[in-house]
């Protein structure tokens, strides 16, 4: 996992309520458990006219330039609720989305994005709306700034500060280590309980 400090890119609005993982990415485009090759089936249903002919929808906000491009997504109130399948945040990631805004997320998808290096934000949602009007004047020179160490979203002249996330999260994508790495991080720890533990219990 990749260390995430300080990031900057153009911000897609999808301001949509209740964006779940079946939209994010459908159960049919799931066809392995890699992490590979699922950025194709990402918001299939919305991105293609036909799934099948894989024909854009030049309505759809991730079809139109330069938000084809995006890095940051802004978005409505639960987003990546529903199933848990951890398809949702690699699809994202490997389409090339950094950061996700919304007003909330499912609780399973949040912790699926920290355990993959994708940053949640939380914001309140006339937050997000300021944001949107920023990005849609000129959204290829207007792009959003993210300082993780310092909680800050900077946006032209202006920032909203202290960004809600917990310390061991943000610790986490600084850090770029996910469970199993942060595990692996302490590993002298764990062998030198494992030689004493069997020590003071040899009959183990």
């Amino acid at each position: 996992m990749k260390p995430f400090e300080t990031f900057s890119g153009i911000a897609a609005p999808l301001i949509r309520m209740n964006i779940d993982t079946d939209a994010i990415i459908p159960s049919r485009e799931m066809k392995s458990v890699s992490k590979q090759g699922l950025a194709d089936g990402l918001f299939s249903d919305w991105r293609y006219e036909s799934v099948e002919s894989r024909k854009e929808n030049k309505d759809f906000i991730l079809n139109q330039s330069p938000f084809n491009k995006a890095t940051i997504l802004l978005s409505g109130r639960n987003f990546g609720c529903g199933s848990s399948r951890e398809h949702a945040v690699w699809a994202l990631s490997e389409w090339g989305i950094k950061v996700i805004i919304a007003p909330s997320f499912g609780s399973i998808f949040y912790n699926n994005c920290i355990k993959n290096g994708l940053l949640p934000i939380t914001l309140d949602e006339n937050k997000i709306d300021l944001l949107e009007s920023f990005v849609s004047i000129d959204p290829l020179k207007n792009q959003l700034s993210v300082d993780l160490a310092s909680r800050i979203i900077s946006f032209g002249t202006e920032t909203i500060e202290d960004f809600p996330i917990g310390t061991k999260d943000r610790e986490s994508l600084i850090n770029g280590l996910d469970e199993i790495e942060q595990t692996l991080d302490k590993i002298s720890l764990v062998n030198d309980f494992e030689t004493s533990h069997k020590a003071k219990n040899p009959w183990l």
